[in-house]
């Protein structure tokens, strides 16, 4: 029996994989056209939902324990704060910090599929086309890896635009996630088992990490002496301002 090639280039793979960092497991789109294919997931559902917070001093993004995971968020409860005391700076303030909301999908980028299925993170206008798209029968499932749609991708910023647009085109004819010129049936198997699991992408900070970076914050913004900056103890009430605020988390 001859040896097989395909598991020895994915053996190879994944040590050259291996050590990498997460941030090899995303990807953004560039200015212009690409092309992309949504990859089926097994749950059935390849958009997951996950809400970050952002803005606290030179901390990256992290995920608001309160709005995914229902639990103890010293910045939710904080920016609650903010909103109750209903001033033009604090309402200011809690806009910055409060929880948004980012979508992500696998993805194939056809031209780049020798790097395997990335996530690919996106707002809720794409989302929404996204969704519409799947929920149009003229396009069954878009994800069969036989029968499944590509998607042309175009992204920039529109000229007088302040921020990048993403817009959705669905390709005409189907296609398979993997042809022969990419692989075939083998190749295809590989890239389904490397979908990056999400709950290893985005680490989850404790209650107390959280309270500690908002104390260094907040401590960090009075030293300097910010006139834009309103100090709390972090220990507010609610009140009749919370129904609003959870309106306009929910929005």
């Amino acid at each position: 029996m001859g040896i097989d090639l395909n598991k020895m280039r994915a053996k190879l793979e994944a040590l050259q994989n291996r050590g990498q960092k997460k941030e090899s497991a995303f990807w953004k789109p560039q200015d212009g056209e690409q092309t992309i294919r949504i990859v089926p997931t097994p749950d059935g559902d390849p958009f997951k939902e996950y809400w970050f917070h952002y803005n606290l001093g030179k901390n990256p993004g992290f995920l608001s324990p309160k709005r995914n995971f229902g639990i103890d968020d010293p910045l939710n409860d904080f920016v609650r704060q903010l909103f109750n005391e209903g001033t033009d700076d604090s309402i200011k303030m809690a806009k910055n910090l409060m929880a948004r909301q980012r979508f992500f999908a696998p993805v194939l980028v056809r031209g780049e599929e020798e790097k395997g299925v990335r996530i690919w993170g996106f707002g809720k206008m794409a989302y929404q086309e996204l969704l519409n798209l799947v929920l149009n029968p003229e396009y069954g499932d878009i994800t069969d890896i036989e029968t499944g749609t590509d998607i042309v991708l175009k992204y920039g910023k529109p000229a007088g635009a302040q921020f990048p647009q993403t817009s959705l085109t669905p390709r005409r004819r189907t296609s398979p996630l993997c042809d022969d010129a990419v692989g075939g049936p083998d190749r295809c198997a590989e890239l389904l088992d490397s979908i990056p699991e999400f709950d290893d992408l985005f680490p989850r900070k404790t209650p107390e990490e959280i309270q500690v970076m908002l104390d260094e914050w907040l401590a960090g913004e009075e030293d300097q002496g910010s006139d834009d900056v309103v100090k709390y103890d972090n220990k507010g009430s609610t009140s009749s301002v919370d129904a609003a605020f959870n309106e306009l988390m929910n929005a």
